[in-house]
Parts: structure tokens; C-alpha cells; sequence
């Protein structure tokens, strides 16, 4: 199949982009943009939005869509929060999403480490906002309590894909408990923004989708990304379909039918894409 038009991106090398591709190296830090091969890792940083991966680039898992490595991880580096405030306050970011590899290895997941993280990041930079991007921590409720009590102001976990793609795309994962995880955040902080993201083009059907936004509107998730799935390299799932931009303008107005407050559809969109934007479209209620 070949890639439309409209999901090609040049590659962009600016000022900004030497100046986080620097900071990085420097501090011996992470972003999803580069483990992921994010497309858009260009226009995000010309935006002041970083997604900054903590715990290392190596993932307890094995997904067969995503481009992160996997296999033993490296100890946590404890000075890695205040590093990365460090790093976010050179920047001059106004906003920043944290995610991290999944750690199976720790006995909270990691989850003691995002909430020293967004702690570190908020006592160094003012009126910053910080959205998280968790793993499941294997349903692990008091784990989802670690990271709540730091404050994000996003809470975000992906649910990736539809439920019957589950076992080929995350046999080590659960659709019912990134559920589980997104609706207990909304029970315990129902004022915090909730937010997921699930990519298609995968073999999934329309019916799937409308379905899973169904689930996601019942538990009272606020912000919604779709975009589409791209084959990182030949050792992944295979792109199955290439959703027309029709098509995404469809989804996006069954979404809001729904009551999806802030569903964020188009091609290239990743869960952190504009993630800033994201927000004011939900603080706002703009269309």
C-alpha cells in the first residue's frame, strides 16, 4: 500500500530542533518524538510541547505496533526528575507531556517516579502545565493514586487500539484495564481532564470505533486522539487501511454525537500531538 500524500512530512531541522536535540544529549534524556519516530516531533517543539519519555527507552514489553525498544531496563536514574525540570525550564516550555516506557520490573510500575517527576518539574518552572502519559501499572489502583496526589493537569492513558486487536497488537496488555485505569482517574480527580488515544488502520471496523467511543464517553473521558497507524518498520503489524480525510471528519462528528468533548482526529495525530492545543479546545469548547 502506498502512503497518501497527506501522512507525508518533511524533515524539519531548525533552530529549536538543535537546541532540544542538544539539552537531551546533554542531560542524558529521552523523548517519545525520537524513540517513536514521531512525525511531528518538528512542529510540537515549534509549539513550546515536548513528550518526554522517563525511565529510559527500554520497555518491559513488546507491542507489535510501536517502535520502542524492548527488553531489560537500566536502573532508574533518581536525579532524572530534576533534570528533566531542568531541561523543560531551558526550553521555555508552557506545556509538557510525560510518558515512559512500561516497567513490568518495578513493583509500582514506575509510578513513584512520575509523581517525583511532575513535582520536580512544577516546583522549578512557573505556570507550566504537565500532562502524564501512563502504562497500566497492571491495573494497580494505588499506583494510579501515586501519580494522581502529584497533580498533572492531564491524566492520559492510551487504549491504543480496539479490543479485538488486542492479542495480536498487546498480548501483554488488557482493553478492560486501560478502561479500569482511565475510569478510576476520572472517579478520583473528576475535575482533571482524562485523555486517551488509539491509533486505526490496524483491520479494525468503523463499528469497532464507534463502539470503543461509546465505552470512552460512558466513563467520562474528556479528550479523545485517532490517527493513523503507520508500519515503523517491516517487523511490525502491517498497515491494513489508510483512512481518507473524509473519513477522519466523519469520526470526529460521530464523536461529538457521542459526547466526546474534545476528540482530536486527523492522520498524523498522535496522543501528545499539540497536546496544549487539546486542552484549550476542551478548557473552551471550541469545535
Amino acid at each position: 500500500m502506498r502512503l497518501p500524500d497527506y501522512l507525508k512530512r518533511g524533515i524539519v531541522d531548525t533552530e529549536k530542533t538543535k537546541k532540544v536535540r542538544a539539552l537531551l544529549k546533554q542531560y542524558c534524556l529521552h523523548t517519545i518524538c525520537e524513540s517513536g519516530r514521531c512525525p511531528n516531533k518538528a512542529e510540537c517543539y515549534s509549539h513550546n510541547t515536548a513528550s518526554f519519555l522517563i525511565m529510559g527507552d527500554v520497555c518491559t514489553r513488546n507491542c507489535r505496533y510501536c517502535n520502542v525498544k524492548t527488553g531489560k531496563p537500566l536502573q532508574i536514574d533518581e536525579n532524572e526528575p530534576q533534570k528533566l525540570a531542568e531541561t523543560i525550564k531551558a526550553l521555555d516550555l508552557k506545556y509538557a507531556v510525560i510518558t515512559s516506557v512500561t516497567r513490568d520490573d518495578l513493583q509500582d510500575g514506575g509510578a513513584e517516579h512520575f509523581a517525583k517527576t511532575i513535582k520536580a518539574i512544577k516546583n522549578l518552572v512557573c505556570n507550566i502545565k504537565v500532562e502524564v502519559l501512563v502504562p497500566d501499572f497492571k491495573g494497580d489502583k494505588d499506583a494510579v493514586d501515586k501519580v494522581l496526589s502529584a497533580e498533572p493537569d492531564v491524566f492520559n492513558h492510551n487504549i491504543e487500539v480496539v479490543p479485538s486487536l488486542y492479542k495480536i497488537a498487546r498480548p501483554q496488555g488488557s482493553f478492560q484495564r486501560a478502561i479500569d485505569v482511565l475510569s478510576y482517574a476520572k472517579m478520583q480527580r473528576p475535575n482533571m481532564p482524562i485523555k486517551t488515544g488509539m491509533m486505526i488502520g490496524l483491520g479494525e471496523t468503523k463499528q469497532e470505533i464507534i463502539e470503543v467511543l461509546e465505552k470512552l464517553n460512558s466513563i467520562g473521558c474528556d479528550i479523545v486522539t485517532i490517527g493513523q497507524y503507520m508500519q515503523p518498520s517491516k517487523a511490525h503489524m502491517e498497515v491494513k487501511k489508510y483512512y481518507t480525510l473524509q473519513e477522519y471528519d466523519e469520526l470526529r462528528d460521530i464523536a461529538k454525537k457521542i459526547g466526546i468533548k474534545a476528540p482530536v482526529f486527523a492522520p498524523l495525530v498522535r496522543s501528545s500531538y499539540n497536546a496544549c492545543l487539546a486542552l484549550e479546545q476542551l478548557e473552551n469548547g471550541i469545535e
